[in-house]
């Protein structure tokens, strides 16, 4: 299963719109994430959900405002997955 959404999210001092695509590898979900930087650059990186199920960025060579957004991205997938788990109980 792959689910796709987006969500403008105040990042760095600007709003921003982050891309989520979930990716399944067996019983492990992650998501790719895709935000573009001040310049146009699309930044791209995964989330991965830690031992305290918070999801966190795989990869530590980020801007700085990715990793102080890492709380607004944890709320934005936790929401999405309970959305979808409501929409499929209808």
């Amino acid at each position: 299963m792959s689910s796709y959404f987006s969500k403008v999210i105040k990042a760095g001092e600007r709003q921003r719109e982050f891309n989520f695509r979930q990716l399944s590898a067996g019983a492990e979900i992650k998501y790719h994430v895709d935000v573009p930087d001040d310049k146009g650059n699309r930044i791209i990186f995964q989330m991965y959900k830690d031992v305290e199920g918070k999801w966190k960025t795989s990869a530590s060579v980020l801007p700085l405002w990715i990793h102080s957004a890492e709380d607004v991205l944890n709320d934005a997938i936790t929401e999405q997955i309970q959305e979808e788990q409501l929409s499929k109980k209808k």
